[in-house]
């Protein structure tokens, strides 16, 4: 059955609201990011270093790990990614995200020595790492604070926000955001000079090991120099220490900021200075991962904009996913979307020329009925990571480096394309059905192969013909 699709430029969206038929629109060459990360979930740092190979075959420029510092140690030290009382196996995926020290190594991933055994492997594959950080808050339980860390503020109730284990009530209220404790987890902080230099130097012993790279978990509850200030801090310089704009005790960020690959989550909400935060570093769009599992969850992209990236700060600015760690592990959100729906939205947000997007990796033998799996801490994800439709679209983002964008859709919501200037198309069936198409296109005149099944294609007078089968992706080079 052929189909009618409407073409949607990166730009020029408002102009094509609302048109019937087909529309057709050039975009201009814009900045590409050919990059893609893969994070490896809870992985080990020797699990890491064990698939290294296989991250750099499949087209990952950087590996993400999760928190590699001193954590609090719950349940035991077992390594479940979730138990509840009475399980058989113990233990909460979120124990690394309860700092105890600023020292590299920790009983869920490894010590110290297997961390660098990890760089040397990135190193040899020619992978860059990315190290998530967490200077907000320390443990729910903050008496395992370990010593050192207290020392280095200047005591334990100097290591706090004055306002720091006061629960916030309002997300939007800049002060409660980056002053309050979220979650049980006391606020750090983070304008403490001790705390500062301590923390850097945790920092600067990561980039001595070849780390290049960081994800600021819970970015927005760091206040900006607009944000209030905190009773306990003088003055909300933290980003500009972190990102090397000042010294602090004599330490200092030890390499170039813009040599580093730095992204703070900073999740979207009514009050949330997303344009400040982005003079930093980058930042995630999030609206735009939930506006992509509305359409995956659907089997339709009418269900929400393919286009926008829903975000006020410049797409070269900003870290994509379909899903995090957060939506699967914490909220839940995503963990329904089968690993197929995933995979198409992956090839569709890899195959875009802007923002950089990361890969969240599921647990191996994860199933929709059992979200995790063989549940272990330290484990290698399932195959996904290394799909062949998901590495095709990791190839093919690198090949159409400084390539225009334009997003095609049919008229039934059922497929996208991505087509990149005349050099390729990438084409994503969002159906559970099979769907014949003619589709425009500015692939020169010809018969196409498929790079990953070998299906045929063909391009005649700007229209592309062909059969997709149920939540299957394409990729096309031109000749």
């Amino acid at each position: 059955m052929k189909k009618t699709f409407l073409l949607l430029p990166l730009s020029g969206l408002i102009a094509l609201a609302g048109c019937d038929g087909t529309k057709k629109a050039e975009t201009a060459a814009v900045p590409t990011d050919d990059d893609v990360i893969l994070h490896a979930w809870t992985w080990s740092f020797d699990t890491i270093a064990a698939n290294m190979k296989d991250i750099a075959e499949a087209g990952y420029a950087y590996v993400q790990t999760s928190p590699a510092q001193t954590c609090f140690v719950g349940d035991g030290g077992g390594l479940a990614l979730f138990s509840k009382p009475g399980d058989e196996k113990m233990g909460k995926w979120y124990y690394y995200y309860q700092p105890t020290d600023w020292k590299i190594g920790n009983y869920i991933l490894g010590n110290r020595d297997q961390f660098k055994a990890m760089m040397d492997s990135a190193a040899k594959y020619g992978v860059k790492v990315i190290v998530d950080v967490l200077p907000n808050h320390t443990a729910v339980d903050h008496t395992a604070v370990l010593p050192d860390l207290d020392a280095a503020a200047g005591g334990h109730d100097k290591l706090f926000h004055a306002n720091g284990f006061n629960d916030i009530k309002d997300y939007n209220d800049r002060y409660e955001c980056t002053t309050g404790m979220m979650g049980g987890l006391p606020d750090v902080n983070t304008e403490n000079p001790g705390f500062q230099k301590y923390y850097m130097e945790y920092v600067n012993d990561l980039l001595s090991l070849g780390v290049r790279g960081f994800r600021y978990d819970t970015a927005k509850h760091i206040g900006l120099p607009s944000d209030p200030v905190d009773s306990a801090a003088v003055r909300n310089n933290f980003w500009d220490i972190a990102t090397g704009r000042e010294a602090v005790g004599g330490v200092s960020l030890a390499v170039p900021a813009d040599s580093l690959f730095i992204y703070g989550e900073v999740l979207q909400d009514k009050n949330v200075k997303e344009k400040e935060y982005a003079e930093y570093m980058r930042v995630t769009a999030s609206n735009y991962g939930h506006a992509l599992r509305e359409i995956l969850a659907k089997g339709d992209t009418r269900a929400d904009s393919l286009v926008s990236y829903r975000h006020t700060a410049d797409p070269g600015r900003l870290v994509t996913w379909v899903e995090s760690h957060d939506t699967y592990a914490n909220q839940h959100e995503s963990a329904g979307l089968t690993d197929e729906q995933i995979r198409m939205g992956w090839v569709f947000l890899a195959s875009r020329a802007q923002g950089t997007p990361l890969f969240f990796s599921r647990p191996a033998g994860s199933t929709r009925d059992n979200y995790w799996g063989n549940n272990l801490a330290g484990a290698r994800g399932n195959d996904e990571f290394r799909h062949p439709e998901v590495v095709a679209a990791n190839r093919f983002r690198k090949a159409m480096h400084g390539q225009s964008e334009t997003i095609a859709e049919t008229a039934d919501g059922a497929v996208a394309g991505v087509g990149r200037g005349r050099a390729g198309e990438a084409l994503v069936n969002f159906s559970s059905e099979t769907r014949s198409v003619e589709m425009p296109t500015a692939l020169p005149d010809g018969e196409y192969t498929d790079a990953v099944h070998g299906s045929s294609f063909t391009v005649s007078d700007g229209t592309l013909k062909g059969t997709l089968a149920p939540l299957t992706s394409y990729i096309l080079y031109a000749k």
